[in-house]
């Protein structure tokens, strides 16, 4: 009797062992199956923002550089390179500037004039991914929206050193009656490039109604934007003139092609009106946008000449 005891009692022992043994092998780790493929993930978000501030920006790929946005749809690739329009054009996608396809987590873009490049896709969290060009080592990150969501207006006003880049000149259509007589009274031009700081100007004094292709540019500078402290739709503009100083002067937007210059020295209000519109989808004339970090050292560059 006792040895039958002893018997079913190493059973037991050898049962409650081999059982402990089974539950190890049932609650092994199984990686879960995808349940999102990178085309879908790319076509849950409308708007993909490229945030340059936080991308790499140690080389520039220029259809990346010009985007304030892209969008994926259907293999066609979208990109709000204009301020002008924004939210309107391409019912708010923007452009047509190529198209894509993904293999696993990789993007094949073929963009219209840039060519080919190929990024490999890290998906951040849930509205936010990093492209990686490896050829070059950039990376961008794009930040995702909808359309109802996504705030075109801040956009608008956060880049107004570009916008005013999206025509080929500005005309004076307006000097209001009242202020100081003043050397800026007499420029009836400007025009604004890609370039140091927030970027390069021209101004001219030739006569209104000059045929743009004609205008001859009397004086060029760097320009600045800057914010104003409490008003996010006023602007600080300097004109810092090559040998001459600076003017200064708070810039409001008008409308599309519309703005309006309060000289603060003199009281006296100018507005200007775009000429020749320019639809940018690559970089012979227009913007090529750069993080803050990046204007920040060119304007000590600039400062120590």
């Amino acid at each position: 009797m006792k040895a039958l005891k002893l018997f079913f009692g190493f059973a037991l022992i050898a049962t409650f062992f081999t059982s402990c043994y089974t539950e190890v092998i049932v609650e092994d780790h199984i990686d879960p199956v995808p349940t999102i493929t990178l085309g879908e993930l790319l076509a849950s978000h409308e708007l993909w923002y490229v945030d340059i501030n936080r991308s790499n920006a140690s080389g520039q790929i220029p259809f990346m550089q010009l985007a304030f946005t892209l969008s994926f749809r259907n293999g066609s690739l979208y990109a709000n390179n204009n301020l002008v329009g924004i939210g309107d054009q391409g019912y708010g996608f923007g452009i047509d500037i190529g198209y894509y396809d993904t293999f696993a987590d990789e993007l094949d873009v073929s963009h219209d004039i840039d060519g080919f490049h190929r990024f490999e896709v890290t998906q951040l969290n849930n509205h936010e991914i990093e492209l990686y060009y490896r050829p070059a080592n950039l990376r961008y990150i794009l930040v995702g929206y909808q359309r109802s969501n996504f705030d075109y207006d801040l956009l608008f006003y956060d880049n107004i050193h570009y916008f005013v880049q999206e025509y080929v000149a500005w005309e004076k259509i307006y000097t209001s009656p009242y202020g100081e007589p003043n050397p800026f009274d007499y420029e009836n031009f400007m025009q604004f490039l890609s370039g140091g700081g927030d970027g390069n100007f021209l101004s001219s004094q030739d006569p209104n109604g000059t045929n743009i292709n004609t205008i001859y540019w009397d004086y060029s500078g760097i320009y600045n934007v800057d914010d104003v402290q409490g008003n996010a739709y006023r602007k600080y503009l300097t004109l810092d003139y090559d040998y001459l100083g600076n003017e200064f002067f708070e810039l409001s937007v008008i409308n599309d092609n519309t703005i309006e210059l309060y000289h603060n020295p003199s009281g006296t209000v100018y507005r200007f009106r775009g000429r020749g519109y320019i639809t940018i989808k690559n970089n012979e004339r227009g913007k090529l946008r750069l993080s803050k970090a990046e204007i920040e050292k060119q304007m000590k560059k600039i400062s120590n000449f």
